[in-house]
């Protein structure tokens, strides 16, 4: 997995890879600068393409030179602007800045830039600060970055959009900050990258290896990962040949309400294609002949209740269990969720309407099962765990509820969070705004619990059906778009998300 590093850790890695690599650090920047024109030769055709290079009086500024200097050489149309003389410049920037007017290109003070200036057929690289920045823009740097916010031109970001901070938020009211179409970040990606307030700032971002010391990515610890295809690969299971359904477990559904049946459908549904041998789905009456005629493959267990569900069956047939999806909140589904919180002796997941009754039952939390998998929405956690500012705070908050409570937590939305009872939090890439549709979360529900049935463990269960949720929602929009994807498309495409993962 891909560790996501504070910006104090990316400082520790570089320096560790300086010393012990060994590598002085200007060829380390060199290395960094190099991997971002090999990104910028393949992003278009630049023949007929001018970049302007805004270059800080620091190291990001030196990876701007050094961006520069190495298109230039490339025969590619480029100016770089840097601060003026009296403005003290970091050790690489200025041997940077030798290189670059050496090899002959234009160098120009930045407080010569003038709105007239940009025009479509340009580029703009913006390397005015990277990461280590602590303190909104300010004076020509503010206006700079407002110029360039209002040229309409295609802008790159190096390391990060300047103004953006990578571990705190940035007041995106009041602060200036830099909206780049794309950015290109160095062998980590950033935290900030990955809530949703910062999506027009950062754009497209990209994770550009620049092989910093792999011994210390190592061992440093880290507390935020973000998912790759080959970690959900690793985790997937072979089938032994000789296989049964009782080998693959059997998993208990409850949900569905007057209604609401087609949540207890399409749960049932992916849990039986995420390879649970055996699916039991408890319901109300109601929905007995919706249930045996959509899923002929699942068994019903029908509540004594016409509309909603009432009472447990029996639990110790089951190897997993999950409740909530269209359940209701009313006062009889409570009082059988709190049974089944006080009776589950198996891997329980609650999402949904289960997650609404526990926010209006605080202290039921605490008599979870340890190792409980809650599944809600931003809205569903805001109920549960109390209204944040902004994204750091809420996964703060996030981190600690589980921790606390031992508890397995999966934030639903883009970059789905994963966070376990050590508090550890795992970001999911797969997955597109298709997915934003009724019963998508009802698939999620389905396709975690097949996997507890199989005997994975909570944590990997969630990492895993959150990657293939969202991977066969990819394929889903391949072939149907976003607009038109209904939570049915991802779970016919499930099995081809296995299928790439064997």
């Amino acid at each position: 997995m891909l560790k996501i590093f504070s910006s104090q850790l990316v400082r520790e890695a570089d320096a560790y890879t300086i010393q012990y690599e060994p590598i002085p650090s200007i060829d380390l920047m060199e290395r960094a600068a190099n991997a971002c024109v090999g990104w910028i030769e393949n992003f278009e055709d630049l023949s007929e393409k001018n970049f302007l290079v805004f270059c800080g009086p620091g190291n990001n500024g030196g990876d701007g030179l050094a961006i520069a200097r190495m298109l230039h050489e490339k025969h590619i149309s480029v100016t770089a602007f840097i601060p003026n003389e009296s403005e003290k410049k970091s050790l690489d920037f200025s041997v940077n800045l030798d290189r670059a007017k050496a090899s002959g290109i234009k160098v120009e003070s930045l407080e010569s830039i003038n709105p007239e200036l940009f025009t479509p057929n340009h580029i703009l690289i913006d390397a005015l600060f990277g990461s280590g920045l602590s303190k909104p823009l300010e004076g020509k740097y503010k206006d700079l970055t407002k110029m360039i916010n209002q040229s309409n031109c295609i802008t790159i970001a190096i390391d990060i959009p300047s103004g953006l901070f990578t571990d705190k938020p940035a007041d995106l009211v009041k602060d200036t900050i830099i909206k780049a179409d794309y950015t290109l970040c160095f062998q980590f990606p950033k935290l900030c990258f990955l809530f949703p307030e910062n999506e027009f700032i950062v754009g497209q971002w990209h994770v550009l290896p620049i092989g910093l010391h792999p011994d210390f990515i190592k061992n440093t610890a880290c507390k935020n990962y973000l998912v790759e295809f080959e970690d959900a690969k690793a985790m997937l299971k072979p089938r032994a040949h000789f296989s049964h359904k009782g080998t693959f477990g059997h998993a208990l559904l409850i949900g569905g309400s007057k209604g609401k049946i087609g949540a207890a459908v399409l749960m049932g549904k992916s849990c039986l294609h995420s390879g649970a041998g055996l699916v039991s789905v408890h319901l109300p009456a109601c929905g007995n002949v919706i249930m045996q005629t959509a899923v002929p493959e699942v068994m019903v267990s029908i509540d004594e209740d016409e509309n909603e569900c009432t009472i447990l069956p029996r639990l110790d047939p089951f190897s997993a269990i999950a409740a909530g999806p269209g359940l209701g909140t009313g006062k009889l589904s409570a009082s059988m969720l709190k049974h089944l919180i006080q009776e589950a002796k198996v891997p329980l997941l609650l999402d949904a309407d289960a997650i609404n009754i526990l926010s209006e039952n605080p202290t039921w939390l605490a008599f979870l099962p340890k190792g409980t998998v809650l599944t809600p929405h931003p809205g569903e956690f805001a109920r549960l765990a109390g209204k944040t500012s902004n994204s750091f705070d809420r996964l703060e908050s996030l981190r600690a509820i589980c921790v606390k409570y031992s508890l397995n937590i999966v934030l639903k939305g883009a970059y789905t969070i994963v966070c376990s009872p050590l508090g550890n939090c795992y970001f999911n890439p797969s997955g597109n705004p298709g997915m934003a549709t009724a019963g998508s979360g009802d698939v999620l529900t389905g396709i975690i619990t097949g996997l507890l049935a199989q005997g994975y463990n909570t944590t990997e269960a969630c990492i895993l059906g959150v990657y293939i949720h969202g991977y066969s929602g990819d394929i889903s929009a391949e072939i149907s778009g976003f607009e038109a994807m209904i939570a049915g498309d991802i779970i016919e495409n499930l099995g081809k998300s296995f299928m790439q993962l064997y």
